[in-house]
C-alpha cells in the first residue's frame, strides 16, 4: 500500500519587529483630567466631514472678530498718530478675511470634489495643520473636541492619500502607543511583517520624534487617539508626510485600544506599492 507523505507544516505569517523607544511626552497625557467614566460611544468619536468645516468656518470668523474688535477700541488712537493707518489696518483685515475665506472654500472644495485644488503645502501639510488646531480650540467650548479632531484627522488623511505618493519599504515607519490591544497590536505586526516595515512603539509618547530624526523616513503612518494625533500632525506633519489611523476607546484612554487593522493594511500597501511578503507572489 502506497504511503502518503504527510504535508509540510504552514509557514507562519511573517511579523514585524517591535521597538520600543522613549519619547519626552507622556502617553495620554492628553487625558489627565478624564474621570474614570465610560467614554459616549464605547469611545468611538467618529463624524461626518462637514462637523469640521462647521468649525473651522466658526473659527476663522471668530478669530476675524476679535481683530476688529481690537481695531475698533484701537482706532481712534492710532487716528492720532497717524489718519490713514486705522483704514490701512480695516483694508488689510478685509483682505486677510477674504484670504481665509477663499482658503476655505478650496479646502472644502477639494475633499468634496474628489480632486485637491490645491498643492500640499497649502492644504493637509500647510495651513490645514493651524486651522485644524485652533478649531479644535473652539469645539472645546462647546464640548464637541474629540468629534471635531477625529473628522479634521479624517479629511487630512483624505486629502495626503490622494497624492498617491509611493516609498520603498524601507522607508516607511509605522508608528503605535502602547495602549493597543493585545489583538490590535498582533494585527499591526502582522501587517508590518508582510511588508517588511519596521513597528516603533513609544513608551512615554506618541509620536517618535527622535527616532524620525534617525531613521529618515520619507512617510510614516501612526497610530494614535484623536488627542495625541492632532499633536502629533501639528508637530510632525508639515516636515513629513503622516497618514494618522485614530483608535477606538472601549476601555476608556490609554488601555486596550482597538484599530482599524484593515484600514491600516490598505495604507501600508498603497505607499509601499508592494505585494505582502507572504503572497504567494512573493515567493
Amino acid at each position: 500500500m502506497a504511503t502518503v507523505a504527510p504535508a509540510p507544516p504552514a509557514t507562519p505569517s511573517p511579523r514585524a519587529q517591535l521597538i520600543h523607544i522613549e519619547v519626552d511626552r507622556r502617553l495620554g497625557h492628553e487625558w489627565d483630567e478624564w474621570n474614570g467614566k465610560p467614554l459616549p460611544s464605547g469611545g468611538d468619536f467618529s463624524a461626518p466631514p462637514g462637523l469640521f468645516f462647521r468649525y473651522a468656518a466658526l473659527t476663522l470668523a471668530l478669530s476675524s472678530g476679535v481683530v476688529a474688535l481690537l481695531l475698533y477700541l484701537i482706532g481712534p488712537r492710532l487716528a492720532g498718530i497717524a489718519p490713514v493707518l486705522p483704514r490701512a489696518l480695516w483694508t488689510l483685515l478685509g483682505a486677510a478675511i477674504a484670504l481665509k475665506t477663499l482658503w476655505w472654500s478650496l479646502a472644502a472644495a477639494s475633499f468634496y470634489s474628489g480632486r485637491n485644488l490645491l498643492p500640499e503645502r497649502l492644504l493637509e501639510r500647510g495651513p490645514f495643520l493651524q486651522v485644524m488646531n485652533y478649531a479644535s480650540l473652539t469645539a472645546r467650548l462647546f464640548g464637541r473636541r474629540d468629534w471635531v479632531e477625529h473628522a479634521a484627522i479624517d479629511i487630512y488623511n483624505t486629502l495626503a492619500v490622494r497624492r498617491g505618493r509611493k516609498i520603498g519599504k524601507g522607508e516607511l515607519l509605522v508608528l503605535i502607543p502602547r495602549c493597543l490591544s493585545k489583538q490590535a497590536l498582533d494585527g499591526v505586526l502582522e501587517i508590518a511583517g508582510r511588508y517588511e516595515v519596521p513597528v516603533f512603539v513609544a513608551t512615554r509618547g506618541q509620536l517618535a520624534r527622535r527616532v524620525i530624526r534617525e531613521r529618515r523616513p520619507r512617510a510614516v503612518v501612526a497610530v494614535a487617539c484623536e488627542r495625541d494625533m492632532m499633536t502629533g500632525l501639528r508637530d510632525v506633519a508639515g516636515k513629513l508626510p503622516v497618514l494618522g489611523l485614530t483608535m477606538q476607546l472601549p476601555n476608556g484612554p490609554c488601555r486596550d485600544a482597538t484599530i482599524d487593522l484593515s484600514q491600516m493594511e490598505k495604507w501600508v500597501q498603497g505607499l509601499v506599492s508592494l505585494s505582502p511578503a507572504s503572497s504567494p507572489a512573493s515567493r
